[in-house]
C-alpha cells in the first residue's frame, strides 16, 4: 500500500491565524491557563515517552506565553521524580498573566529557577521555551547566545509549539535557530513548520489539538493544505474499453548534444505514469540511445523550431527543458512552444531562458523551479528565496500565471489564485541528478489525462517524493531511473487502473 496518513491535520496557518483561533478558544469559555497546562502535559507526554531513562530536565525559558508552557512542563516534571530546574532570560518577576501563573506553578512545585548565564551548566533534556511562534525579526541577545549554547551542548532538545528562532509562516531561519530532535506543536498546524529549515529544526513533529473546539478548528482559516493521500485528486479508473488516444500524447523537448539522458529520463517517467503516447524530440546524436532503452517512446531528430512545428499538432502536453542547454537551438525551440494553447511543463533550462526574457512564458501550464532557478526568475538570490519560500511560490504563480512548483525540502504548489500546498515527504537520498526531470515527466502524464494543473501538480509532488521516500530507505546512490517504477506502483496503489 502507498504510505499510510501520519495523522496530522491537513490545513496549515499563519502564526497569526492560529493566535486568533486560541483567543477563539479562550473566548468561547476555555481559560487560557487552561490551555497552557493541556499544552504543558502535552510536551511532558512526548518528551517523558522518548527520554524516559534521563531523570533531568532543563527549561530555558523567555518571557512570553511559551516561557508559560515551560515552567509547567518543568513543574510536571519534578512532581514525577525528575531534576528540574528553569534558566530564566530575563526577570521572571516581569512576567505577567498566565506566564506568572505558570512560574509561580514551577517554584510551588520546588522547581529551582536561576537566572541564564552562558556560564551557567545545562544538563539532562534541554526544554526550549524561548521564543514562540510571535517572532518576525532576527533573534537578538541574549536569546542568540543562548540559543547557540542549546545547539552546542550535545543534548537532547525538545522545542514547544517551534524551535526557538524558526519563522512560523515561512520556515526561515531568524539569524539562529534551535536545533530540535522533537517538537511538539499546538491547536493548530503552522505553515513554517514544513518548509525551509521547518523540517530539519524541528527534528520529529508532534501535533496536539490541546481538544479544542472541532468545529472552531474546522471553519479556521488557513495558509495552506498539506499534502496527503486523505486529500490529493485522483486520476478515475479506465474503461474497459479503454485505448490509448484516451490519455493523451505527450511530448518531451530537450536534450541537447551531451544531456540526452535528461530528456529521456522525461520521456520514460511520462510513459510509467500512464500518458497513452509520448514522443521525445531531441537531438540527432540521442536518438538511437533513445530507441534502445525506451522503444516504445517515438524519439524525433530535430534541429530547428521548423521541424519541431511538425510534431506540435499531435501533442496535447509538451514537457520543455530537461537537457535543453541555453545555446541557439534551445531558444529556437522556446520559441516555437511558448505561444501554443496546450498545456506545458517548463523546467530547468527552459526556466533559465524565461529568467533573461528571451521567450515568454507558456499560456497555461506548471512551472517546476529549485530555488536557484526561482531566485533567476524573480530577480533575486537564492538565500532570500529559501528564507520566505512561501512567498516566492505564490509570487512566481502571480507573475506568469501559471502552477509554480517549488523543488526542495518542503516542496511547495502554488496556483495564481493564492491556492497553497506542501508536502511534508521525500528523503536526503532525493539529492541527485535526474529527480527533476522524472518529476517534470510526471507532471507532463498527469496533465496528458486529464488533470487540471494544480491539481496534476499537487498529485505529481506528493507521488514523486513517496516513491523517493520508499527508495531512499535502501540509503545512498538512489538513482532517477529507478524512480518511475515505484511511481507507477505508487499511482496503482493510489488511484487503481481498474476498480
Amino acid at each position: 500500500m502507498y504510505p499510510s496518513p501520519d495523522f496530522l491535520p491537513l490545513k496549515l496557518h499563519s502564526a497569526e491565524q492560529v493566535r486568533e483561533l486560541d483567543a477563539q478558544l479562550i473566548a468561547a469559555g476555555t481559560p487560557g491557563f487552561e490551555l497552557m497546562q493541556r499544552a504543558a502535559h502535552a510536551a511532558w507526554r512526548a518528551l517523558s515517552r522518548r527520554w524516559s531513562q534521563v531523570g533531568k530536565l532543563t527549561v530555558l525559558a523567555g518571557r512570553g506565553n511559551n516561557a508559560g508552557d515551560g515552567y509547567l512542563i518543568a513543574a510536571l516534571a519534578q512532581r514525577a521524580g525528575w531534576r528540574a530546574q528553569v534558566l530564566a532570560l530575563g526577570d521572571p518577576a516581569t512576567l505577567h498573566g498566565d506566564a506568572a501563573r505558570a512560574r509561580a506553578e514551577a517554584e510551588a512545585a520546588g522547581v529551582p529557577v536561576l537566572p541564564w548565564h552562558e556560564a551557567t551548566p545545562l544538563s539532562g533534556v534541554l526544554v526550549d521555551a524561548l521564543l514562540g511562534t510571535g517572532l518576525c525579526g532576527p533573534v537578538r541577545e541574549p536569546y542568540a547566545r543562548a540559543i547557540e549554547r542549546i545547539n552546542h551542548s550535545g543534548l537532547p532538545v525538545l522545542a514547544v509549539d517551534i524551535p526557538s528562532g524558526l519563522h512560523a509562516d515561512s520556515g526561515g531561519c531568524l539569524g539562529v535557530a534551535v536545533q530540535a530532535d522533537l517538537t511538539v506543536t499546538f491547536i493548530a498546524l503552522k505553515l513554517g513548520l514544513f518548509t525551509g529549515e521547518g523540517p530539519v529544526l524541528c527534528g520529529e513533529l508532534q501535533f496536539d489539538d490541546l481538544d479544542a473546539d472541532p468545529r472552531l478548528l474546522a471553519e479556521a482559516p488557513s495558509l495552506a493544505t498539506r499534502l496527503d493521500p486523505a486529500g490529493l485528486p485522483r486520476l478515475p479508473a479506465r474503461q474497459v474499453l479503454a485505448h490509448k488516444g484516451q490519455f493523451g500524447h505527450l511530448l518531451v523537448i530537450g536534450g541537447e548534444q551531451g544531456m540526452g539522458g535528461a530528456a529521456l529520463l522525461c520521456a520514460d517517467s511520462g510513459l510509467r505514469a500512464g500518458a497513452g503516447l509520448v514522443s521525445l524530440a531531441t537531438r540527432a546524436e540521442h536518438v538511437t540511445a533513445a530507441l534502445v532503452r525506451r522503444p516504445e517512446i517515438m524519439c524525433t531528430a530535430v534541429a530547428s523550431a521548423n521541424q519541431l512545428q511538425t510534431l506540435l499538432p499531435r501533442a496535447d502536453v509538451c514537457v520543455v527543458g530537461p537537457g535543453l542547454g541555453q545555446g541557439s537551438w534551445a531558444r529556437s525551440l522556446l520559441s516555437a512552444v511558448e505561444g501554443l494553447e496546450q498545456p506545458q511543463v517548463w523546467d530547468a533550462d527552459a526556466l533559465n531562458l524565461l529568467a533573461t526574457g528571451l521567450v515568454g512564458a507558456p499560456r497555461m501550464g506548471v512551472l517546476t523551479p529549485h530555488p536557484g532557478e526561482a531566485a533567476r526568475l524573480l530577480g533575486q538570490n537564492t538565500t532570500s528565496i529559501q528564507a520566505d519560500r512561501p512567498a516566492a511560490a505564490l509570487a512566481l504563480a502571480q507573475r506568469y500565471g501559471l502552477v509554480v512548483v517549488l523543488k526542495g525540502a518542503g516542496s511547495l504548489v502554488a496556483a495564481p489564485d493564492g491556492r497553497l500546498a506542501v508536502c511534508n515527504r521525500g528523503h536526503p537520498a532525493m539529492a541527485g541528478a535526474g529527480l527533476g526531470d522524472v518529476l517534470a515527466g510526471l507532471l507532463g502524464a498527469l496533465l496528458a489525462q486529464g488533470m487540471a494543473p494544480f491539481e496534476a501538480a499537487c498529485l505529481g509532488v506528493w507521488l514523486h517524493a513517496c516513491a523517493g521516500e520508499r527508495l531512499g530507505r535502501q540509503g545512498r546512490g538512489l538513482a532517477a531511473g529507478d524512480l518511475p517504477y515505484a511511481i507507477r506502483q505508487l499511482l496503482e496503489e493510489l488511484c487503481p487502473c481498474v476498480n
